[in-house]
């Protein structure tokens, strides 16, 4: 069990870079609302201190960088009518998320084991990612009930082809080689060499010392995935039934229809925004009213509190609620000026 008097995340000075750790292996690292706040107010106390030239993120343990927002407290918050505790959490976590994306001194994200959601969106949005062997890199937010957020549409949104389509839709993972291809990492390095090329960077504060491997092979490169270019969710499901896709077919079939349509509409309006900012706040607008309006509440009964794997979707899931979902939130949008 992990400490419960353990700080949740490790932050501290050394040589010329500012750590930043995830302390919570037994809970894969599960990113809570606390450490998002943590995380962004060490990223804005080093912003101009002339002693931290870089940043580094990494975590303890070998399973997991972070395996996902921590997302009881908004279960049981919207389970009661309380749905502010998400919308709180979820703001939080994409000023952090736009926070790391633009940050002005590099930051460099050890990502081992399993990156997914929430930890997409902390190493994901980093200047120098880094990939081993073990990890497995993932968005399968549509699975519970939500969509691919934290900054997660527009990194799905300019991966290559339909990759960013399939990877809505199935929440498929991907190695350290595919992780690469659709432009998830920067480097793979080995893990046994992750140790010496921290203690590098905490001694130079310059990232020339980083220096990947030869890259993994991609299955993802090879992967016919024009079915993914459909115009709508029906679509694509008919023409892998068609081609009998059925690997692909199976995820499709078990995760939110009303998740799969919105995702796939946002993933798309990302292709067109200029900045990670507009991208986030769409998804807020998913996110704000997911508790109420979406299938949350039952994806993560099924998936993480009963874990029968048996959700029952019931939101409805045509373009006309997906618009609700999306419909701009008035006084509640994410404000950015005040986020500077």
């Amino acid at each position: 069990m992990d400490d419960p008097n353990a700080p949740e995340l490790l932050i501290r000075k050394t040589g010329r870079a500012g750590r930043i750790t995830f302390n919570r292996p037994q809970a894969l690292n599960a990113l809570s609302h606390q450490m998002a706040l943590d995380l962004h107010a060490a990223l804005d106390e080093w912003r101009h201190d002339p002693d931290v030239a870089l940043v580094i993120i990494d975590a303890k343990g070998d399973r997991a960088f972070c395996a996902g927002g921590d997302i009881a407290a908004v279960y049981r918050g919207g389970l009661a009518g309380d749905h502010q505790i998400g919308r709180d959490f979820f703001r939080d976590e994409y000023l952090m998320n736009a926070a790391i994306a633009d940050y002005p001194k590099p930051v460099v994200a050890f990502m081992q084991g399993f990156v997914m959601g929430g930890g997409v969106g902390v190493g994901g949005h980093a200047s120098h990612r880094i990939v081993g062997d073990s990890s497995q890199i993932a968005m399968p937010e549509s699975g519970i009930g939500l969509i691919p957020d934290v900054g997660g549409t527009w990194l799905l949104s300019r991966a290559p082809g339909r990759i960013g389509e399939y990877l809505t839709l199935t929440g498929g993972r991907m190695g350290a080689g595919d992780a690469l291809h659709a432009g998830f990492a920067d480097f793979y390095l080995p893990e046994a060499e992750w140790p010496a090329l921290i203690a590098k960077l905490e001694e130079t504060g310059e990232t020339a010392s980083i220096k990947g491997a030869k890259r993994p092979d991609s299955e993802l490169a090879d992967r016919d995935l024009s079915a993914f270019g459909g115009k709508n969710l029906d679509e694509i499901v008919k023409t892998l039934e068609q081609a009998g896709e059925e690997d692909m077919l199976k995820p499709i079939r078990r995760n939110s229809p009303l998740s799969m349509a919105a995702g796939l509409v946002m993933v798309r309006a990302a292709r067109g925004d200029q900045r990670i900012q507009d991208a986030l706040s769409r998804e807020y607008r998913f996110t704000w009213r997911a508790t109420e309006l979406g299938d949350f509440i039952e994806g993560v009964r099924a998936q993480i509190i009963d874990k029968d794997r048996n959700p029952a979707w019931r939101a409805d899931a045509s373009p006309k609620h997906v618009n609700r979902m999306l419909a701009p939130l008035g006084d509640q949008e994410l404000n950015w000026e005040d986020a500077k």
